[in-house]
Parts: C-alpha cells; sequence; structure tokens
C-alpha cells in the first residue's frame, strides 16, 4: 500500500503552536530548527519539500539542519502554517492524543540516542542518525491518522517498510533505507551491519529502557552496563527538558485539546491582525502608516489606544483613539515610563506593579483607564514608534498578546517597505554592490598569505636565539597584523552618514567574526562564541571606528589564547544604564593566563605588551583612543582564568557630553 512523499500528519499540538510562534516572531534559524527537529511530522514535511527542491549536484541531504536550509525561510514558514492548519482537521480523540504524546516522546528519545551513540562510536554524522531516529517510527504516526481499522493495522505490522519507502523516496539514500527497514533486526544478526543500521537498531531498543536493550548495547558495540544505563539517563532527563520547554506534559493524563484550542486561537488572531493591516496603502508615509495603525488596532482589541513616533530627537503623539489628540512630545531617553522603556528595549512593557511616574499618569489621563500596556513596533533595525493601550487588569494578558501580535506585523510590513524602498535605486547600485563582493573577495584571497607569513615568522623566530632578531620579528608580525586589519576594514561595507537609527553592534561583531574565523580561530583549537543580545544594540560613532576597536580587541584575546587552545567570546547587552545615561555593552573574554600584573597599570598606554619585547604596545592605547573619541568607556578585568575588555558605548538617542562630565574608564 503506497504512501505520497508529502503525507500530512498528526503534531502534538504544543509543538506546532511553538513552531508558528516563533516563525511570527522572526526566532533565529536555530531556534525554529530545534522545534522542528523534535517532532516527526514536521521533519516528514520538511523532507518531503526538501527533497523537491534539491538539484540533483547538491548531493543526499544528512541532517534535519541542512533539509531546513535548501528549504529556505519563506517556504519554512508556509510549511509552518499550513501544518498549523493541518492540525485543526484532524479530528483526533481523547486515545490518539494519548498515543501520539508517547508516540513522540519515543521518537525522540530514540533521536537523542541514536545521536549520543553515533558520537559515542564515531560515526561521522551524528544529526543523521538523530534524524532517522526521529522517523523511524513513522509508520505508527500513519497508522494513528488512518481511520479504516484493517488498513491502520497494516501499517503497524509494517513500520520499518512503512520508514524505509519513504526515507528512499525523500533522497535520503540506500544505507538511510536499511536502517529504517532492519531497525527490529535482533542484536546478534546486525552485528556486522553497517554503521547507520547498528545505531538505529540498538537506540530502538535503548528507548525502551529494558534488560534487552542494556544486553544489546554489549552485543553490537561492546557498551558497558554501567555505561549504557547512564546514557539511558541522560536522554530521559534531555527529553523531559525539551518536553517542558514546549509546553508538553509527560505524564499519563495527557489531553490535546487545550493546545489544540489555543492553536486555533492564535491562528485566528493571526487572521485577524493580517486582515487589520490591510488599510496599508503603497507610499503612505510610515508616520501616516502608524497613525492609521493605532485606529485599527483599538478596533481589534477593544482599547483606548495613543500613538507615538521618533520625530526629531524626540517621541510625538499622532494619534489617538476616543480622544482628541493634544500635542505632545516628550523626551525617548529612559526615564521610567513604560512608554519610554518599551522605546528603549523594544519590547513590550505592563504599567501593572511599577511605579507611576508622571508620564504614565497624564497617558493614563489621556485614555481613561486604571491600567495600561505600551507596545513598541520594532522595524528594521529600530523603533519605528510605540503604541500604549489602555486596559485593566483582568483584560490585559489578552490585550497585550494581540497588540504584540499587530505590532509585529506592522514591525514587518515597515521593514519591508524600507527595503523596498532601497530596491528603487537597485539598478543603480548593483554595479557598486557588484565591485564590493569582489572588493571582499580580494581582501580574503591577500589575508591568505599574509597568514602563511604570520606563521612562518612565528617558526623562524622560534628556531633563532638572537633576541634582536626576535625583536625585529616581532615588529614585523606587528605590523602585518595592522596591515590585516586594514584589508578586513576595506573589505567591510561602509554605511553613509550617521542617522538615528545607529549603528548595529551586533551586525558588525556577526561580519567581523565571519572573516576572523578564517584567520585567527582556523587551527581547529581556538574557537570564537558569539553570545548576542536579542534588544536593538545601536550605537553612535563612526562604523570604521567601531571596527578598529573590536578588531584589535579580538586579535589580542586571540593571540593570548595558550598554544593548546581556548575559548573567545563575544557578548553583547543592551540597554544598559550607568551615570544617568543609555549604553550598549560589548565584553570580548577569553580563557588566557590573563595581563601579567607588570603590565595592568599601564594598561592603554603604549608601553611593552605581553606579545614579545619587539611590541609597539601601541594597539590598546590606539583602542583607548577611539573609544574616548566615540564617547564611550572601556575597562578590563584579568586573572588566572582569562580576560576581559568591557567596553560601554553610547547607544542611540544620547546626548553628546560636555568635557565636564565626562566619564573615566574607572567607571564600573
Amino acid at each position: 500500500m503506497e504512501l505520497a512523499p508529502d503525507l500530512q500528519l498528526p503534531s502534538l499540538p504544543e509543538v506546532t503552536l511553538r513552531a508558528l510562534e516563533a516563525c511570527h516572531d522572526d526566532a533565529s534559524f536555530q531556534t525554529i530548527s530545534d522545534i522542528i527537529s523534535a517532532d516527526t511530522a514536521l521533519v516528514g514535511r520538511v523532507l518531503s519539500l526538501a527533497n523537491l527542491a534539491t538539484e540533483s549536484h547538491e548531493g543526499r541531504i544528512r541532517s534535519i539542519e541542512q533539509a531546513l536550509v535548501r528549504l529556505g525561510p519563506q517556504r519554512l514558514r508556509s510549511l509552518v502554517l499550513t501544518a498549523a492548519l493541518n492540525q485543526l482537521q484532524f479530528g483526533l480523540g481523547n486515545d490518539d492524543w494519548q498515543q501520539i504524546r508517547d508516540f513522540w516522546r519515543h521518537s525522540l528519545t530514540t533521536a537523542l540516542t541514536a545521536r549520543a551513540l553515533a558520537t559515542l562510536t564515531g560515526y561521522p554524522y551524528p544529526e543523521e542518525a538523530f534524524m532517522l531516529g526521529v522517523l523511524h517510527n513513522i509508520g505508527e504516526l500513519v497508522a494513528i491518522k488512518t481511520r479504516a481499522p484493517d488498513v491502520r493495522q497494516h501499517y503497524l505490522n509494517n513500520q520499518s517498510d512503512v520508514a524505509a519507502d519513504l526515507v528512499s523516496a525523500w533522497g535520503l539514500g540506500p544505507m538511510a533505507a536499511d536502517a529504517m527497514r532492519y531497525q527490529q533486526a535482533a542484536p546478534e544478526e546486525s552485528r556486522d551491519a553497517g554503521h547507520l543500521v547498528k545505531l538505529i537498531s540498538l537506540a530502538t531498543r535503548l528507548a525502551l529502557s529494558d534488560a534487552a536493550g542494556i544486553a544489546a548495547a554489549g552485543t553490537v558495540f561492546g557498551l558497558s552496563e554501567e555505561l549504557t544505563r547512564e546514557i539511558n539517563r541522560r536522554i530521559a532527563h534531555e527529553v523531559a527538558g525539551i518536553a517542558s520547554s514546549l509546553g508538553i506534559a509527560l505524564d499519563d493524563n495527557y489531553d490535546g485539546e487545550q493546545a489544540t484550542r489555543e492553536l486555533q486561537e492564535a491562528i485566528l488572531w493571526q487572521a485577524i491582525v493580517n486582515q487589520a493591516l490591510d488599510f496599508a496603502e503603497p507610499g503612505q508615509t510610515p508616520e501616516g502608516l502608524l497613525a492609521e495603525a493605532a485606529n485599527n488596532l483599538g478596533l481589534i482589541t477593544g482599547s483606548p489606544t495613543l500613538c507615538f513616533v521618533p520625530r526629531d530627537e524626540f517621541l510625538a503623539l499622532v494619534a489617538g483613539t476616543g480622544t482628541d489628540t493634544p500635542e505632545l512630545t516628550i523626551s525617548p531617553n529612559p526615564g521610567g515610563s513604560a512608554l519610554t522603556e518599551a522605546f528603549n528595549t523594544g519590547s513590550p512593557v505592563r504599567l501593572v506593579g511599577r511605579n507611576r511616574t508622571v508620564l504614565d499618569r497624564q497617558l493614563l489621563s489621556l485614555l481613561r483607564t486604571p491600567s495600561m500596556v505600551a507596545i513598541p513596533v520594532n522595524a528594521g533595525s529600530g523603533c519605528a514608534g510605540v503604541f500604549a493601550l489602555g486596559s485593566d487588569e483582568t483584560r490585559q494578558d489578552s490585550t497585550l498578546e494581540l497588540a504584540s501580535l499587530f505590532s509585529h506585523r506592522l514591525g514587518q510590513l515597515l521593514a519591508n517597505r524600507q527595503s523596498s524602498g532601497q530596491i528603487t535605486g537597485a539598478a543603480e547600485n548593483l554595479q557598486q554592490e557588484l565591485d564590493r563582493q569582489q572588493l571582499r573577495k580580494q581582501v580574503h584571497e591577500v589575508n591568505n598569505p599574509l597568514t602563511i607569513i604570520r606563521q612562518y615568522i612565528y617558526q623562524l623566530r622560534n628556531r633563532l636565539d638572537d633576541p634582536d632578531v626576535h625583536q625585529e620579528l616581532d615588529i614585523i608580525r606587528e605590523e602585518l597584523d595592522r596591515a590585516g586589519d586594514l584589508l578586513q576594514q576595506m573589505g567591510q561595507k561602509e554605511p553613509g552618514p550617521e542617522h538615528a537609527g545607529g549603528i548595529s553592534l551586533n551586525d558588525e561583531l556577526d561580519s567581523l567574526s565571519r572573516i576572523v574565523e578564517d584567520s585567527l580561530f582556523d587551527d581547529g583549537k581556538r574557537r570564537l562564541r558569539l553570545d548576542l543580545t536579542d534588544n536593538p544594540a545601536l550605537v553612535h560613532g563612526p562604523a570604521s571606528a567601531l571596527r578598529q576597536v573590536i578588531i584589535n580587541l579580538l586579535r589580542n584575546a586571540a593571540e593570548a589564547l595558550p598554544e593548546s587552545g581556548g575559548t573567545v567570546t563575544l557578548r553583547t547587552s543592551a540597554p544598559v544604564w550607568q551615570n544617568q545615561r543609555t549604553w550598549v555593552e560589548l565584553e570580548i573574554s577569553d580563557t588566557g593566563a590573563g595581563i601579567p600584573e607588570a603590565v595592568r597599570d599601564k594598561l592603554f598606554a603604549p608601553v611593552k605588551t605581553t606579545k614579545g619585547d619587539g611590541h609597539s604596545g601601541l594597539g590598546l592605547s590606539i583602542v583607548k583612543q577611539l573609544v574616548d573619541d566615540m564617547d564611550g568607556i572601556i575597562a578590563c578585568r584579568t586573572g588566572r582564568d582569562g580576560t576581559t575588555f568591557r567596553v560601554l558605548l553610547p547607544a542611540t538617542f544620547q546626548k553628546k557630553k560636555t568635557p565636564d562630565d565626562k566619564p573615566t574608564g574607572t567607571d564600573q
């Protein structure tokens, strides 16, 4: 009995709901991937569509993430929405939900176990083992969906063949199909089978946590009972953590009806929001669009609404419902009010439980309500406006949820219009972009021999005993580093004059990290880790100076790592409040041995450094000067567990300090 390779199967409603929310929140690709990877039905749909989109030269898919990349973000979002709509049509009963919950737990346990075994036994593609673990019992899911008893029983009796046929149809290769087909083979029969077959066969048994699985681990891979039980304990803990993060109850009494109703409500609200945004007309200014949006937001939430937009260096009230809109402009700087906090953080803020400022009380008077929520409209790299919605404490949750969805979709609309406006001049700018791409390629090509020269100089220095020659070689290496820094800056796209939105520190770090990975972190021992805030990290100052600060500190951190390796971490936080100002914080940390005490007292002065006697020591003094010129603060903490440089850079909408109140580098 043949199955269509693009079959639609039921998921746990909690998984589909989380995936739908992640897509509409513009969550990271990794976040969406993690949610989808936990569900057999969604994985099957992804593989089916990715197989259709795959060109013959791209090779077979070995992981769920690889399939998602081939699918692309737009088709991925369409897939999740389609899955959510189909979920409402399955008409599953309580017994079905119980089966699907138990199926989900066994499927995920098998997948995680297969990946752990793959890593433990040296299989080169552990994510492939995970993917096949998710799919191994897909025949059971097909049976749960099937209404006819005889057909359902057929699928239950032939689960292995169903999985093998689907895996073949999705182009995952003959070894993957064999892993499905022979998953129930006896351990004694599979000891000399292919590695992938043994992984899936053993993982299905260990997922049952019985004595037979423990014995099979010793037969198939020679694993001790103690190690096998530890794997089972760790996987059970991991499954419980994933279930908790998705809101799935793993107790005996599971009912998917509540989550299905939440999913239905989410789809309905999204339809309402999309309908409410149909008013937008081509050519409408962002301010006009936001003002009209305030009226529609008031209609769908049933709440009085005020709309503030950035104008010059202030926030101006441009629209309101149910009241005459007075002329009101306020400072966007954080002053304790819900409105300015929402504008600066890019996150919704409730008034409940907060100390009410004068501005809060003014807005409540205009809204004529006992409480309110402030909802930012995040568009592109900055906040395009803020809605203040009146509410009472009993309605605040539903008002906040629907208004947040509306403002998010409105922000996407504004961002798309900004992109369209930029595309208008695309024909004129196309050659410039091609030239920039060519320049970046040339910079990369020039950097390769520079890296080789640096390594040869390092080796030559170690083979010579003359201190004078050491000093000269160290100076050459430092100048090569400086030349490499300049080349990397040339390869970056330099924005135009600074604007109200500022420069995105996160974008600069993401771009520069990809460049330096080819030179500073290409030996397999040194690792670069990014921990970037989800909030807008927008700073004042020239992009070229910001890049030079990042590159110098990043290079110092990489070179501070021991030869055995280590980690450099780039971390951003925003907003940070200090000295009655708003900052964006950058931390660059390494796991090296720390800065010697003799150097710390004159850390930012042009003196000798720990790199060698021949270094000029100008690097950190230049960084300090650049940070000072950007009106920022730099400080350092160091010890035996490593060094961290902390840089505070002025956030957007901050006035320039006067010489009299300029902070020193010792402020913490």
